[in-house]
């Protein structure tokens, strides 16, 4: 397990191909955030259409300025207080926590 540096993970997924990268984050700052989307981008290739709930380190200025390094994308924001307009991610969401709930109980239970 990590050493607490890590506090939450940022979940990109494919919208096509449901295709999920998991990245950890020490903070939600838009810079950090706006960091890890220029490297998935760099290994598989910019979105035409980036989608996102509403938290302030997606509305922030840094991932404005994704724009122009990739001028045709084109941020969408989910409804606010509305997680089922971000369904397919959600799911994945549900996913991950229990694996991890799963990977942490194993570790617990071999020490």
């Amino acid at each position: 397990m990590g050493d607490g540096q890590y506090k939450w993970i940022m979940v990109y997924q494919d919208h096509l191909t449901k295709f999920v990268v998991l990245r950890p984050l020490t903070s939600k700052r838009a810079c950090e955030v706006a960091f890890q989307l220029v490297d998935i981008f760099t290994l598989l290739g910019a979105p035409v259409i980036l989608q996102s709930d509403n938290g302030s380190e997606f509305t922030a200025v840094v991932i404005r300025e994704l724009k122009k390094l990739w001028p045709e994308l084109r941020l969408v924001h989910g409804k606010p207080r509305h997680p089922q307009s971000q369904g397919s991610v959600e799911r994945a969401n549900s996913d991950i926590k229990n694996m991890l709930i799963s990977r942490m109980s194993d570790d617990t239970t071999t020490q």
